[in-house]
């Protein structure tokens, strides 16, 4: 795969420009080169990019991903395995409960759970 620019880098992986000047700011991504001053990505910058965009989506900080994808070994991947592990049972529990709260008629929820007391 040739370079590309960063527009393209943005528009092949679904980043918008800004984030990525952000995360080179951060030093979780450099391009590959530049080119008359511009950023020009390659296709292991492009992967690093996509990660560090699953990685948020799935509640890892930026850190962490950039440390995954810095250092990968087995802590990483343990600490990866337990945010998805985390990230499957909100889902359950969200389905359990969209399919039991609000299968009323109008569409209310059958129930209305109570805040807990603060102490």
């Amino acid at each position: 795969m040739e370079l590309v620019g960063i527009g393209e880098a943005a528009r092949i992986t679904g980043v918008n420009a800004s984030a990525l000047r952000y995360y080179e700011e951060r030093g979780l991504v450099r391009p590959a080169e530049r080119r008359g001053g511009r950023r020009m990505y390659g296709r292991e910058q492009l992967r690093r990019l996509v990660f560090l965009q699953l990685m948020q989506r799935v509640g890892m900080s930026l850190d962490a991903a950039g440390a995954v994808l810095d250092d990968p070994g087995e802590q990483w991947r343990a600490a990866v395995r337990e945010q998805l592990d985390a990230l499957d049972e909100l889902v359950a529990r969200a389905r359990a409960r969209r399919s039991t709260s609000w299968d009323t008629p109008c569409g209310a929820p059958r129930t209305i759970p109570r805040r807990s007391a603060r102490t």
